[in-house]
C-alpha cells in the first residue's frame, strides 16, 4: 500500500469510493453514512487543510484508491463526553477511515491503522482518538482488536458512537 496526501484531483475517486462504501454498509444494515454525511465538501475541506490521506494498492494497475482517512485534532463537542485516559496528551483524531469495498477483507484497514499509528508515533503524537458507530460490527472489531479502549459515547444524528483512545 502506498499512502499520500490526497489532492483535489483525487476527489472523484474518493467520492466514488464513499458511494460504494455507503451501498455496502447499507447491504449489511449499517446505516452510518448517507447523502448528508460525509459529503464531497467534507473531503474537499480536508484536502485544503492537508489532513486527508489516501492509500493506493501496490498491485493495482490503475493505482485505485483503496482507503481514505483524515487525521487532525478537530473534535466535535460530543468528544467532551469522553473520559480520556490521557487528557493532557498530544493527540490526533482519525476521521472517516473508509476502505474501498473492492479491497475489503484483505487486511487494508488493519494495515492502514498500523501505518497511521507508526506515522503519528514518529511525529511525537502520544495518543489517537476516534469515534465508531455502535452498529458497525466490522469497525468495532477492528479498533478493539488493535488496542483501542472505550472512553465514552457520543450521540449524533445516526445514533450512538463509542469514543475510543489508544496510547502510542
Amino acid at each position: 500500500m502506498h499512502y499520500r496526501l490526497a489532492e483535489e484531483q483525487d476527489i472523484d475517486s474518493i467520492s466514488n469510493l464513499i458511494k460504494s462504501a455507503i451501498a455496502e454498509m447499507e447491504r449489511n444494515n449499517i446505516h452510518q453514512w448517507d447523502e448528508i454525511y460525509p459529503t464531497k465538501e467534507d473531503f474537499l475541506d480536508d484536502i485544503r487543510k492537508r489532513t486527508l490521506y489516501i492509500g493506493t494498492a501496490d498491485d493495482s494497475a490503475e493505482n485505485t484508491v483503496a482507503v481514505v482517512y483524515a487525521i487532525n485534532s478537530d473534535s466535535d463537542e460530543q468528544y467532551q463526553n469522553g473520559t480520556w485516559t490521557y487528557p493532557e496528551a498530544d493527540y490526533r483524531i482519525i476521521h472517516r477511515l473508509c476502505v474501498n469495498p473492492a479491497f475489503q477483507n484483505r487486511g487494508v484497514a488493519k494495515e492502514t491503522l498500523t501505518h497511521i499509528e507508526n506515522t503519528l508515533r514518529g511525529s511525537g503524537t502520544e495518543t489517537i482518538r476516534l469515534d465508531v458507530f455502535t452498529e458497525n460490527p466490522f469497525a468495532l472489531k477492528l479498533y478493539r482488536n488493535n488496542g483501542y479502549k472505550e472512553t465514552g459515547t457520543a450521540h449524533w444524528r445516526k445514533g450512538t458512537f463509542l469514543l475510543m483512545e489508544k496510547h502510542l
